[in-house]
Order: structure tokens, then C-alpha cells, then sequence
């Protein structure tokens, strides 16, 4: 939670008389929603995420560093799967000039 509360405090420094600044907190906020697990372990999704996400019948829990992506499953397999993405080279652009031995990455 403590990296959550990092975040949100960079993005809560955003101008929001500035449009597109607002636009982006709007939709960076959208879909967020903190679960807790009930007294059983079982994690209820609200109706209005399932609706957001668009999930149908079976989910993906995907992690993503320091998050759980909620996806339908559908939905994520055709992400994941996109023929116009190169993964090589999305990896070589995103990753290529940073120095894995920094620790402040």
C-alpha cells in the first residue's frame, strides 16, 4: 500500500488546470479499486470493475510488478498475443538504456 500512497502523491502534484493533466488522473483512476479477500480467501470483484473490465466468464490475474491486473480473459490473450507488437523490440526500446545494475532505476 505504502507504494500506492507514492504514487498517488506524484500524481496528486499534477496540475489539474491543466486538461491533459486531468484527462490522465481520470482515466489512470477509472479502474482502480483496493479488494480485500473475504473471511473465506475469495476476492469479490464489484459489479462496476466487471463492467469496466469487460469480463465475461473466466479471468486472468496478471501480475504486473507491483500490481494485480484483473483482465477477461478473452481480452487479455488478444494483448498479449498482438501480431504488430515486437516483443524483441518493444524490450530493446523500453529496456535497452537502462542499467540493470543501478538500483535506481
Amino acid at each position: 500500500m505504502s507504494e500506492w500512497n507514492t504514487e498517488i502523491a506524484g500524481v496528486n502534484k499534477l496540475n489539474r488546470f491543466v486538461k491533459k493533466n486531468n484527462d490522465f488522473i481520470r482515466m489512470f483512476m477509472a479502474g482502480v479499486k483496493i479488494l480485500e479477500l473475504d473471511n473465506s480467501g475469495r476476492l469479490q470483484i464489484s459489479k462496476d470493475l466487471i463492467k469496466f473490465s469487460g469480463i465475461k466468464k473466466e479471468v486472468v490475474l496478471s501480475s504486473s510488478v507491483n500490481r494485480i491486473e484483473i483482465w477477461d480473459k478473452d481480452s487479455y490473450e488478444k494483448v498479449v498475443n498482438d501480431p504488430d507488437v515486437d516483443f524483441a523490440q518493444l524490450a530493446e526500446d523500453v529496456m535497452g538504456s537502462i542499467d540493470l545494475n543501478d538500483t535506481e532505476v
